[in-house]
């Protein structure tokens, strides 16, 4: 059986109900949170959830304990849901050649166990192997294999992989329309984008602005760089646009939220360097759209955002091109001082804020 997407678990718990045992493969938390909680809930009545649920740590137990919990009754409930975090903890650990034959001996193990269980699963109950330590993708690809071999007679596996970025922006648009508020696109993609596209981040803050901002509010950037932790990015764009307007106090407030957010001035600075860089270039070679950006600035492997290139066109028109090599020679300049001995990075950026505000 082919690995299931969250959605096609979704569906298939409606149409079908649970199966004996499955295999949740992958990292992402939010997705897998929702997959959780739909199993509880159509498993286990609400109360019956304290009686009904087992929790095993396979750090701290073994396939063959899961097991016998789940072939054991209850006298309180009729249908059991047993949940087996950390499942990668029970592959054998290998360090070399040596190990491989051992290895392959616990893995059989495993197999023989899980397959005697399936021949007769006990009804009405389901058990979740929840391997969620390695992303799917990458790095972890190699040791996602050896979980996945090591479960291989799991037949309902559900895999969550990280959200892309169009996932991760399709999501905040739909909790931002479920929260009754109201975001722009730029806006979206400076949430999306500060928050590195984690989805299970994005909802919490989005639920914080809700709250903050009450139903039917729009969202500007400021909310977001107010209420969003770690979103320097939303910040530094809005610092771009107080600079070219000659708004001294708008910058240095700004500046001022960049340091309470714990910024690192000189990356803060590196950032403005890469943004005026790709201002300038869009400025001589005429581009005059967001997507002529995406088009003509990305890279293999660098891909640029939609919401980076709006930044980008803003700055190539907010700035003319003398005013953007000004702004670069003052960068070098501010750089060469973060380098220097220097009484205070905060003294050296505000310097570099009131010269190019001028």
């Amino acid at each position: 059986m082919s690995p299931m997407t969250p959605e096609q678990f979704l569906a298939q718990l409606q149409r079908q109900g649970a199966a004996a045992v499955y295999l949740f493969l992958g990292s992402e938390p939010y997705r897998r949170g929702q997959c959780r909680q739909s199993l509880v809930e159509w498993m286990l009545p609400a109360g019956d959830r304290d009686q009904g649920l087992a929790r095993h740590d396979l750090a701290e137990s073994s396939i063959s304990a899961v097991l016998d919990d789940a072939r054991s009754m209850s006298l309180f409930t009729t249908r059991r849901l047993v949940w087996a975090s950390n499942a990668e903890a029970a592959l054998p650990r290998t360090r070399s050649g040596a190990d491989d034959g051992r290895a392959a001996g616990a893995g059989e193990g495993a197999h023989s166990l899980l397959l005697e269980y399936l021949k007769s699963p006990p009804p009405d109950v389901a058990v979740v192997f929840e391997a969620s330590r390695f992303d799917l993708e990458g790095e972890d690809k190699a040791k996602v294999e050896r979980v996945r071999k090591f479960y291989a007679p799991v037949p309902a596996v559900v895999e969550f992989p990280r959200f892309a970025i169009q996932d991760a922006r399709r999501l905040a648009q739909e909790l931002v329309r479920k929260a009754d508020l109201r975001m722009e696109r730029p806006e979206i993609d400076l949430l999306v984008e500060s928050l590195g596209g984690d989805a299970l981040t994005i909802a919490a803050e989005v639920e914080k602005l809700r709250l903050y901002a009450g139903p039917g509010r729009t969202i500007r950037a400021q909310d977001l760089t107010a209420l969003v932790p770690d979103s320097s990015a939303a910040t530094v764009f809005v610092l771009v646009d107080a600079i070219g307007r000659g708004d001294k106090v708008r910058a240095l407030g700004l500046l001022d939220t960049l340091i309470r957010q714990g910024e690192y001035l000189p990356l803060a600075l590196s950032f403005l360097a890469g943004l005026f860089r790709s201002a300038l270039v869009a400025k001589e070679q005429g581009m005059r759209s967001a997507q002529q950006i995406q088009d003509r600035l990305a890279r293999p492997g660098r891909p640029i955002w939609r919401s980076r290139a709006e930044q980008i066109l803003h700055a190539s028109t907010l700035f003319s091109r003398r005013q953007l090599e000004t702004v670069l020679r003052r960068i070098y300049e501010t750089d060469k001082a973060l380098r220097d001995a220097r009484p205070d990075d905060r003294i050296v950026m505000e310097r570099f804020i009131l010269r190019l505000a001028e």
